[in-house]
């Protein structure tokens, strides 16, 4: 059961919210009432709940710094709804700083808008929990691993369609639908002058979230964060009918009136074509990206159209250097990422007058560096630690050179940052590969098939795995299976057939073949030698 807390300093609102919902119906479990934020936090330690329905206003501590409080105490866990006398911007502004998952108005507050905040808590808090799992299985954390899947999707960047199948059935992402779009989107913030790092952190984290909520509340659709200015949306209707011109429209301009009120920042965005093929959601994010820089300011939105034919043609087209990024960035390989670095400059200064495109292309190699290198904010930061507005700077710029004279820079300090962790992040690389397959070892596991999962090639984890593990791929695998092996049949007493079906062999036979290869006596053998009754077997 999902532990839920309820923080007011009126006991009837208490009253009210507890038998508003009959809470079990959910899986729900009200673990107790606090009348206060201090109060709040002893039942927060003692009961550990996921999610906490507060006030914003309360004497002794306020629902905004009990939620602070929690945040860097305990994490993104419990999940915050807030409620309010009266809709006050500024204080909903707060709130959704701390990340909380909704606000409501307590006038208005009925049984159909508290369900439908709590629904929204118990959907967020099945993505927390994915990704802990995720991050014990040995995989990359969720987040991240979402985005990187996104990234090569956008950049077409797949080395094949069943590399996009696997990488898509581990993350539990179904592309079953017949109908696919994408759009570019770019937060502008209004008059924030030189804000703090963390605090436009906060506000774009804010931004997005709100954005991402009222987005999909519209129509069936992915978020993707690209950097602190720029996100994606990939939307997925059931079919090509059900993409309608208006109701795109209506999210978008939703979203953007939105956070306009309560960020005071202004989202933009441009619309590529739909698609009946998810592997062509590339081809509608170009659209995208190109309908979005013809776009006429205030304009909120933009949609590709035929006469944006042309500058199709000549926009900066990433995938062209497909091979060489990824095999820079998946294997940490400075030699070919400086490289092929080198020659996208090259190309940008043989070209001095086609400063959107150079733009356009140095944006997605920062996209790319940062979602597909681990710690890609951090390292964004350092490398650009000399620039007022770090990394951001690309924003202000407006000819080639500037633009040549930070890709360089970016070539430098990815080069210098990856040779110098390139050793931890491949240790990283196989103790995560390890793990999956521990976590997975009941499963047929294939070389293709786990190098698809992470997005390596097969030839590249094959090597990285013999020289850092003193084992081929295989015979990794073959150890790992017969040690679980080992496990089942003496503590859980399972016949050695049993075993062999459970962890995914072809026959008892093959299964007491690779067991004395591995060890080097046959598994009635080993059953003898650790037993105290072998004829039970």
């Amino acid at each position: 059961m999902t532990k839920l807390l309820i923080v007011d300093d009126e006991p009837l609102v208490q009253i009210g919210i507890k038998s508003m919902l009959n809470w079990a119906d959910y899986g729900i479990e009200i673990c107790g009432t606090a009348v206060n934020g201090q109060n709040a936090l002893d039942l927060i330690e003692e009961y550990s709940p996921e999610i906490v329905i507060t006030d914003i206003r309360m004497p002794i501590m306020n629902g905004l710094d009990l939620a602070k409080t929690c945040r860097d105490k305990y994490g993104k866990i419990p999940l915050f709804i807030f409620l309010t006398s009266y809709e006050e911007f500024q204080l909903i502004k707060e709130a959704m700083s701390y990340e909380a998952v909704d606000y409501l108005i307590k006038l208005e507050l009925n049984a159909g808008s508290l369900l439908e905040s709590v629904q929204k808590a118990l959907s967020r808090l099945e993505s927390l929990r994915v990704s802990i799992e995720y991050k014990e299985s040995g995989r990359p954390l969720l987040q991240s691993y979402y985005e990187k899947f996104f990234m090569r999707l956008l950049h077409n960047l797949f080395d094949s369609e069943e590399q996009f199948e696997l990488q898509s059935k581990d993350l539990k992402l179904s592309f079953t639908e017949h109908c696919y779009f994408a759009a570019f989107c770019e937060i502008q913030e209004n008059n924030h002058g030189d804000m703090e790092y963390s605090k436009l952190m906060n506000l774009y984290n804010s931004t997005l979230q709100m954005a991402r909520e009222i987005i999909t509340k519209h129509l069936p659709a992915y978020v993707v964060s690209l950097d602190m200015k720029h996100f994606a949306v990939v939307f997925h209707l059931d079919s090509m009918e059900a993409y309608q011109y208006e109701a795109v429209k209506n999210a978008f301009s939703n979203a953007s009136e939105m956070v306009n009120n309560y960020f005071n920042v202004t989202l933009s965005t441009g619309v590529g074509s739909p698609f009946s093929q998810p592997l062509k959601i590339s081809e509608s994010y170009q659209e995208a990206r190109q309908a979005f820089g013809r776009m006429d300011r205030p304009q909120s939105i933009n949609f590709f159209n035929s006469s944006d034919t042309d500058s199709i043609r000549n926009a900066f087209n990433i995938s062209v250097f497909k091979v060489e990024i990824t095999k820079a960035f998946n294997e940490f390989d400075t030699d070919v990422l400086s490289r092929t670095l080198t020659e996208i400059i090259e190309l940008f200064e043989a070209h001095p007058l086609r400063f959107s495109q150079a733009a356009d292309g140095a944006c997605n190699i920062l996209y790319l560096a940062l979602s597909l290198l681990p710690d890609g904010e951090a390292n964004m930061a350092e490398i650009f630690s000399s620039y007022s507005d770090g990394y951001r700077s690309i924003y202000r710029f407006s000819n080639v050179e500037q633009i040549v004279e930070w890709m360089t820079v970016l070539r430098d300090g990815l080069c210098e940052i990856l040779r110098s962790k390139r050793k931890t992040y491949k240790a990283h690389v196989i103790t995560n590969v390890q793990k999956y397959i521990h976590n997975h070892v009941a499963e047929k596991l294939s070389l293709n098939e786990v190098a698809g999962v992470f997005g390596l090639s097969p030839n590249y984890l094959s090597i990285l795995f013999k020289k850092n593990c003193q084992l081929g791929f295989s015979e990794y695998i073959a150890q790992a299976k017969i040690n679980k092996a080992k496990s089942l049949l003496l503590e859980q007493d399972m016949k050695i057939y049993e075993v062999a079906d459970q962890l995914g062999f072809e026959s008892a036979f093959y299964f007491s073949k690779v067991f004395k290869k591995v060890t080097g006596y046959s598994p009635r053998d080993f059953i003898q030698q650790n037993t105290l009754d072998p004829e039970e077997k």
